[in-house]
């Protein structure tokens, strides 16, 4: 396998501790499929939400290993691991060339930080790297029902640049499984990162 290179591009791709990490896994899977370098940023709350979920074990040590271990495939030479809490991680600065940033989930919590340009920790602030370089922040919340606050927030977050993508599945593809509603929203996001694939039939196609 072709070893990353140590200045190529990539795509920013963060977990927060919302519910729904199965969106995080097959968007991170999908990317590595697509041999696309991938930077991963797994808050302390993704990791619990991780192993109740998905019954995944990420410990806080060694994740580069652990990671790569859990996407398979060429993700050791594509995936690289970063603290969010290393705010002298290169994605802190807009020198730092990134095609793009997907916060999936993306928390209340989360959004709200990006919503008023926060940036205490790296998740946060490679963000808010995004929307200051006009580079595309797709942001993925599973939440519901939505507060006003909520709904401001992602206004916000919308105004300053941001695609609010919620996780909300299309049905018109006559779904048969629980991985057909997820790879809706991910098809969705794959849309927005200008990356090809038939991860769903599209309205209007000759089987859907």
């Amino acid at each position: 396998m072709t070893a990353r290179p140590a200045d190529a591009a990539d795509i920013v791709v963060a977990v927060s501790g919302a519910s729904g990490a199965v969106y995080a896994q097959r968007l991170l899977r999908v990317l590595v499929e697509a041999h696309r370098n991938v930077t991963v940023l797994i808050t302390g709350p993704a990791r619990l939400v991780i192993a109740h979920e998905l019954g995944v074990d990420l410990p806080e040590t060694d994740q580069q290993s652990a990671v790569a271990s859990w996407l398979g495939g060429e993700a050791a030479d594509l995936v690289r691991v970063a603290d969010p809490r290393d705010l002298m991680d290169p994605i802190c600065s807009g020198s730092h060339l990134s095609d793009a940033m997907v916060i999936v989930p993306c928390s209340m919590a989360m959004l709200s930080g990006v919503a008023i340009g926060r940036g205490d920790d790296l998740v946060l602030r490679a963000a808010d790297v995004m929307l200051k370089e006009r580079r595309l922040l797709v942001l993925v919340p599973r939440e519901t029902p939505l507060s006003l606050i909520h709904i401001r927030n992602m206004a916000a977050a919308a105004e300053a640049g941001a695609v609010i993508l919620p996780a909300m599945p299309g049905f018109y593809a006559q779904p048969q499984t629980i991985d057909d509603l997820v790879d809706h929203v991910i098809g969705k996001v794959l849309d927005q990162l200008g990356i090809a694939h038939e991860m769903f039939s599209r309205w209007g196609d000759a089987e859907g």
